[in-house]
């Protein structure tokens, strides 16, 4: 299990995404310069990453890893589905569950579909970052049950980053030292006794489209070509 820190167990909400990034990147002043990779979960952790990134002057990239849900129970995570097509499952829990292999061969095609709908629409824009050997850091605007951000743990697993940390602004203790388990770090920074919604902890929560995350990928793109040409 890695190091959980939860900064504040505070209810005050963020004014949006982009201060939360922001504040996160204070949080992680330790990685700046260190060439990080930020990778943030479809459609709001982009946002989120976005700041922590450029605050790290680190790379900006998105995963679109996609979670197995257990039958009758989709908010449980059973196993990841890597944007390259690898399969990560918790054996474990797949057992106890007694989960059949026809079922996770079908819901395996169903995010397949979906990953290559989203890396048709991403990786013309932005290529892949490899994060192997890599200082990883993952986020989101928050977590409730935690179950994507599990599985996006998983799959960036996968790819052997050097270090691998879980980075939020928002999420219940519970859900935090669940996923501490899957990441050599974790750090959060409110944990509020009391957890309803991810967005009841933001003044502004609007629904972030496509098109927002490809401006700011674009904007990724520039900024990596800038850097190369100076």
């Amino acid at each position: 299990m890695g190091t959980l820190r939860i900064v504040s167990r505070s209810a005050e909400p963020f004014r949006d995404r982009m201060e939360a990034g922001q504040f996160l990147g204070r949080e992680l002043t330790q990685y700046h310069g260190q060439e990080t990779v930020v990778l943030g979960i479809p459609r709001g952790g982009i946002v989120v990453a976005n700041e922590l990134a450029r605050v790290l002057e680190g790379d900006l990239d998105i995963v679109l890893s996609r979670k197995l849900g257990a039958p009758g129970h989709s908010e449980l995570a059973i196993g990841a589905l890597a944007e390259d097509g690898k399969l990560f499952l918790n054996d474990d829990l797949v057992r106890e569950l007694g989960v059949q292999s026809a079922y996770i061969q079908q819901a395996r095609a169903r995010q397949q579909v979906e990953i290559l709908r989203r890396n048709e629409l991403i990786r013309r824009v932005l290529p892949k970052v490899s994060l192997q050997k890599r200082l990883v850091i993952v986020t989101d605007d928050g977590v409730a049950t935690g179950a994507t951000m599990q599985a996006a743990l998983w799959a960036v697993r996968q790819e052997h980053p050097q270090k691998l940390i879980a980075a939020l602004p928002v999420g219940p203790e519970e859900t935090l030292k669940r996923l501490a388990e899957d990441a050599d770090e974790m750090v959060c920074l409110r944990a509020p006794p009391l957890f309803g919604a991810v967005g009841q902890f933001y003044l502004r929560f609007e629904q972030i489209e496509d098109e927002e995350v490809l401006r700011t990928l674009r904007e990724e793109r520039e900024r990596k070509r800038n850097k190369q040409h100076k």
